[in-house]
């Protein structure tokens, strides 16, 4: 991965009237790199990706983008792609004839092969000639990433890209995101899918009314997330409830509700060491281990310890 800074930012500052958006916002994204963008409701996170396509310009502060400075609006660097909020397209066309008219608009001639390998790169191509009018959220997504590749960008800015998509749409996305960051381009996308954050990005900003609270790798994050709960499920029960008990460092956690047809759990609380601890304890008292794994992943964990927020806010 080159050094290159992508993304270069300093004290980005954004007011909408009485409110403000962004605060002394730092922002440094390497070439090559996916880097992950996430926050509560209202943090700010469509605001920045507004000015790093060059939507809006910022109040305060300075941005380089690709190695130029950014200042005025829609004074976007080239080879700068993406879109915010949700892709748009014309509902009367077909997705082939979405792209061919973007591409014109563009002033680009290209052939129709290479329409359809974008199209089938999204997994789009079995509907090349479909009308969009048709066509489901994930689909309309995926129809909006081709259309952002259409200009072989440099840097891609994504807003919720796997917003919609079932398991094979989810897959096909990463795989293309993960194919451009190989090649040397750039992405940063903003998610509140917390799974799609660990598997795709190299390093996340988290935002919170306005202001990073944490940038840095996403292994890092997850160390923020300090203890956690765990769902404990063992071939004896009684005894890995007494075992339990008896580490001082862990905390049975009560009132958790589990689902019909469960299998008898106990959700304790603790660091990763701690609990590493109680399966050695369990394992030497012949207790098997059948399921064991946290009730909110790391990164999660983390989210809502920065934010401030509880489990049912992990949304834009």
């Amino acid at each position: 991965m080159s050094a290159r800074a992508a993304v270069h930012a300093r004290s980005l500052t954004k007011i909408f009237g009485d409110v403000i958006a962004l605060e002394d916002v730092d922002l440094d994204v390497p070439a090559g790199q996916i880097h992950g963008l996430v926050g509560p409701n209202g943090a700010g996170k469509t605001t920045l990706l507004g000015l790093l396509l060059g939507l809006s310009v910022a109040d305060k502060g300075t941005l380089e983008i690709l190695g130029v400075p950014s200042g005025d609006v829609l004074s976007v660097a080239h080879g700068v792609a993406g879109f915010v909020d949700s892709p748009g397209s014309y509902p009367g066309l077909t997705a082939r004839q979405n792209l061919t008219s973007l591409a014109s608009l563009r002033g680009e001639v290209r052939a129709s092969g290479d329409i359809d390998d974008l199209l089938d790169r999204v997994g789009l191509g079995e509907v090349a000639d479909d009308t969009v009018r048709g066509f489901s959220l994930g689909m309309r997504q995926r129809l909006g990433l081709a259309a952002a590749l259409l200009g072989k960008p440099r840097l891609l800015i994504l807003d919720e890209p796997a917003n919609g998509l079932d398991p094979v749409g989810k897959r096909q996305v990463h795989q293309v995101l993960t194919d451009l960051a190989d090649s040397g381009a750039t992405v940063i996308l903003s998610s509140h899918r917390m799974d799609d954050l660990a598997a795709l990005c190299d390093e996340v900003t988290l935002l919170a009314t306005g202001r990073v609270v944490f940038s840095g790798p996403v292994s890092k994050l997850e160390a923020e997330s300090g203890e956690l709960d765990y769902r404990l499920v063992t071939s004896d029960p009684a005894e890995a409830r007494r075992i339990a008990e008896e580490e001082t460092s862990l905390t049975l956690v009560a009132g958790r509700k589990q689902a019909a047809g469960d299998k008898p759990a106990l959700v304790v609380r603790g660091h990763e060491a701690e609990i590493d601890d109680l399966v050695r304890r369990l394992v030497g008292a012949g207790a098997a281990i059948r399921e064991l794994g946290p009730v909110v992943p790391p990164l999660e964990a983390a989210f809502l310890a920065l934010t401030g927020a509880d489990d049912q806010e992990l949304t834009r």
